[in-house]
């Protein structure tokens, strides 16, 4: 391991690579060559890259091969390998679910008491079943678990959901959800002084990213006699910036919203008095 370089590990192909190689690149980090090739140098950022398959990740930065690794948290769950997680990412987010045929009558999780049950994540299935005093009889598939109900293979299946548009087209419906999951960063849990150090700097422009990506800046016009209430309505970073207008008596009002309050956020200013209200998205915040 090369002290100073961080190794990062990502999925070789598939929706997680394309996040993680679109996440880089707003932390200003440009790789060189891309996943047709095992390791890719970046420029922006002491940063080497190595593609792999995601449910091999764990194992190779648990063996030190990569300081770090980007990956579904399903998967960090499934493998239980000596690694940290680090952060949440926030996008591939999904789902593991049970699903049964459609025609079935499903009467909750007693359902599954003597069942057969695909799945491609044995470990997460058998900690369910054990957490929830289930017996099932588990039937690893490493291809197309949907189909294994239609062609009596098996009574249920447990599987990543994202749509549900493949359970619909195999005759499916979810009926429990028991896992939400998403990118995660993960790392070997005794990285070297330098190593973390470089890991702490690569969080801290994604962090910027993510702050960024759930806010939304906004400037609107206000009368004199209305700040106090849409100040009230706008806690901002720390606080709203406010300047005078050419027209005596109104003020221009700069802050950041949350994304989730967004909407909301937005009919109360217009309740309040407040006036051309400008949204604009934010390209990173550091704090």
């Amino acid at each position: 391991m090369n002290n100073n370089t961080l190794t990062l590990a990502i999925q070789k192909s598939g929706r997680l690579s394309e996040g993680s190689l679109k996440l880089l690149k707003k932390c200003g980090i440009d790789i060189q060559n891309g996943p047709n090739h095992l390791k890719a140098k970046a420029t922006g950022f002491p940063l080497e890259l190595i593609f792999l398959r995601d449910d091999d990740i764990p194992q190779y930065v648990e063996d030190g091969v990569a300081s770090a690794g980007i990956l579904g948290y399903n998967e960090v769950l499934e493998k239980k390998r000596d690694v940290e997680v680090i952060q949440k990412l926030g996008f591939s987010k999904c789902r593991l679910s049970i699903a049964v045929a459609r025609d079935v009558h499903y009467t909750g999780r007693d359902f599954l008491n003597g069942k057969r049950i695909a799945t491609s994540y044995p470990g997460i299935l058998k900690d369910f079943l054990a957490d929830n005093g289930l017996t099932a009889e588990i039937h690893p598939i490493s291809g197309s678990v949907e189909v294994t109900p239609g062609l009596g293979l098996a009574d249920a299946i447990f599987e990543i959901v994202s749509s549900g548009g493949t359970l619909l087209s195999n005759g499916l419906r979810e009926v429990e959800t028991i896992l939400h999951s998403e990118a995660v960063m993960i790392a070997k849990p005794d990285l070297p002084g330098q190593i973390r150090d470089l890991l702490e700097k690569l969080l801290f422009r994604i962090n910027a990213v993510q702050r960024a990506e759930n806010n939304k800046y906004i400037l609107l016009n206000a009368p004199k006699e209305k700040l106090d209430e849409i100040i009230a309505l706008l806690p901002g970073v720390k606080s709203p910036t406010i300047m005078p207008l050419a027209i005596k008596g109104w003020y221009s009002l700069h802050s950041v919203v949350n994304e989730d309050d967004f909407w909301g956020v937005i009919d109360k200013l217009k309740d309040a008095g407040a006036e051309g209200i400008l949204v604009v998205p934010i390209e990173k915040i550091v704090t």
